[in-house]
Parts: C-alpha cells; sequence; structure tokens
C-alpha cells in the first residue's frame, strides 16, 4: 500500500469519525436558539437566515451538526476565533477539511511529482500543504484590520458629526452602518444586530472587539463604556481620539513604505534557498538525496546521517534571518 493511500485513509476515517460524533451530539438545541446564536456571539460571523428555515422539520444537516460539535470544543476555540477575524465565509469543519485536502494534496505533489517516488519529499509537501490554509486565513485576517483601522478616523468622524446632529450612540452606529464601506460597516451591523437582540452595547463592542482587535477601537470602546458609565461630551473625546488614529495611520503607512523593501528582501532571501533547492531536485534528483539518505558519514550509527544536521542546520538559519529581518523591520507605533 503506497504512503498516499494511507494518507487518504487516516483522513476519510477522521471525517467518518467526527461525522459520527456530530450526528450523535446533534440535535439537542432549539431552532430559535441556533438562530439567535447565529447573531449573538462574541467570534461568530453573521449569516443570512433563510425565510423558509422554520418549515423544515429535519433539524441542522450534518455539517452543521459537525460545526456544532467542533465549535463547543475548547482546542478549536481559537479556529473559530480567526475565523471569525479574517471573515472567511467557512465553518470550523470546512475549515478542519479544507486543512486536510490541502496537506493531502501537498503529499500527493511532493510523491509523485520528482522522478524518483520520495517519501521525504512527501512528508514536506503534506506539511506545507497543512500550513496554506492558515497563511491564507491569517493573510486574510491582517488584510481585514488594516483595511478596519484605516476606515476608523473616518467612521469616528461620521459618528461624532451624528452625536452632534442628536443622534443617540445607537443611531449613531446605524449611520454608520448604512453610510461606510466594509468592514466597518459590517461590524456595526452586528453591534446594531445584537443590541437588538438584547445585548447591552458594551458587551456587543467587546464582542466587535474580539472579531477586530484593534488598538484603536480599544480606545474607542472605552470611551463610549466611560460616557455611558459617567456621563460627558462623548462627541469632543471620539473628535480627539479620531485625530489621534489619524496622525497614527498616517506614520504607519509612512513606516510601511520605508520598511516595503527590507520586508520583500528578507522573504527573497529566505524562499531563495528553498526554492533552488526544489529545483535542484527536480533537475538531478539523485545529486540532492544524498542530505537525505540513510548512509555514511553518521552522526549517530545507523540512525543520524550528516545530511540530516546539514539540513537542519540550513532551515533554522533560514528561519533565524527570517524572524530577524522581520523583527527590524517591525515598528510598534
Amino acid at each position: 500500500m503506497t504512503p498516499l493511500l494511507i494518507v487518504v485513509g487516516v483522513a476519510g476515517v477522521l471525517l467518518i469519525a467526527g461525522a459520527a460524533v456530530a450526528l450523535v451530539l446533534g440535535g439537542g438545541q432549539s431552532d430559535v436558539d441556533q438562530r439567535l446564536e447565529q447573531f449573538v456571539s462574541a467570534t461568530g460571523t453573521v449569516v443570512d437566515i433563510p425565510e423558509d428555515s422554520g418549515d423544515k422539520g429535519g433539524g441542522p444537516d450534518v455539517a452543521d451538526r459537525l460545526d456544532k460539535a467542533l465549535s463547543g470544543r475548547n482546542f478549536f476555540q481559537p479556529v473559530r476565533e480567526k475565523i471569525a477575524k479574517s471573515d472567511v465565509k467557512l465553518r470550523v469543519s470546512e475549515y478542519i477539511v479544507m486543512i486536510l485536502v490541502s496537506a493531502v494534496g501537498g503529499a500527493a505533489l511532493g510523491y509523485f511529482l520528482p522522478k524518483d517516488d520520495s517519501l521525504f519529499i512527501a512528508a514536506i509537501g503534506f506539511i506545507v500543504g497543512s500550513r496554506v490554509p492558515p497563511i491564507y486565513v491569517g493573510m486574510a485576517a491582517s488584510r481585514r484590520m488594516r483595511s478596519f483601522d484605516n476606515q476608523l478616523s473616518d467612521t469616528l468622524n461620521l459618528w461624532v458629526n451624528a452625536l452632534r446632529s442628536g443622534y443617540s450612540v445607537l443611531q449613531a452606529m446605524e449611520a454608520i452602518a448604512t453610510e461606510l464601506p466594509p468592514p466597518v460597516s459590517v461590524e456595526f451591523e452586528r453591534v446594531v444586530q445584537e443590541v437588538r437582540l438584547g445585548l447591552s452595547v458594551s458587551q456587543a463592542l467587546d464582542n466587535m472587539y474580539h472579531r477586530v482587535p484593534s488598538e484603536d477601537l480599544d480606545l474607542v470602546i472605552t470611551a463610549v463604556n466611560i460616557q455611558r458609565e459617567v456621563g460627558g461630551n462623548l462627541a469632543e473625546v471620539l473628535d480627539n481620539i479620531s485625530f489621534t488614529i489619524r496622525e497614527r495611520v498616517r506614520i504607519k503607512g509612512e513606516i510601511r513604505t520605508l520598511t516595503a523593501q527590507g520586508r520583500i528582501s528578507g522573504t527573497i532571501i529566505s524562499l531563495l534557498p528553498i526554492a533552488l533547492g526544489g529545483l535542484l531536485f527536480l533537475i538531478n534528483p539523485t545529486y540532492v538525496s544524498q542530505l537525505w539518505i540513510k548512509e555514511e558519514p553518521f552522526i549517530w550509527p545507523n540512525v543520524i546521517p550528516c545530511g540530516y544536521v546539514v539540513l537542519a542546520a540550513g532551515f533554522m538559519m533560514i528561519g533565524a534571518g527570517w524572524a530577524a529581518i522581520r523583527k527590524i523591520v517591525d515598528i510598534e507605533v
């Protein structure tokens, strides 16, 4: 039996086991609670509720039950929070399945793409493939955070003008959800929906902070909570915060421009040895495979050849160099 079939079999068994567990655990929550939980959640995403959902008597499907079973476990809570921060339209179960499929695909490419079938390259392909979905979700979350921070100054200006026009805090947030583009409009719309469903304004704002953990947003939420407890001129406070955020965004933009060359150079220098090694392996697998075959000389007799040490040292130095460059160009504002 080939290693690829073994990997596919293990992945299939895991999926079937998860579906079986979900079927056993599912069905214990009423339809009303499920529909409310889609809106009132610290880390969940708002989804459209079908109008005919109340006419179905079969309850949630297997995917919903599996997602419910996985999301309720503390082990998968960070995964759910990461998906909520990126606003990728995926369930926890779908995200895990995507990781498995990507890992199996990477293992298959690593095993069959070279001229000689190699378990070592298949293992590397499995690891790299399993990291592709998390990297994509992380990049989506970072891109969404930058977009939110860039829009926050305009958001506060609209909020201040609405308050000075006589709007309440909730009405001002409704105006933000209506007038501004995503992701700010989406997040404030969720806050308004949660308040309408029974949460307090402070709880709804805290939920938004869990989805968008921005330092600037934390200042805004703190100002709103203090104003609701002790009173004061919220419009003037938000106006001052808006000026501070606007200057911080300007400085961050200048820093990103000045450090762009360093960040790109670090990425290229880190990926160049790996790409060159992969290219050489495709051209001459026998030559490059000398690094991991178990032949003399050995560091540990018949266990660890010198090639393993060379590969480990190379990857460690590449990682250390990449981390050092990222640390140099990562300037806090």
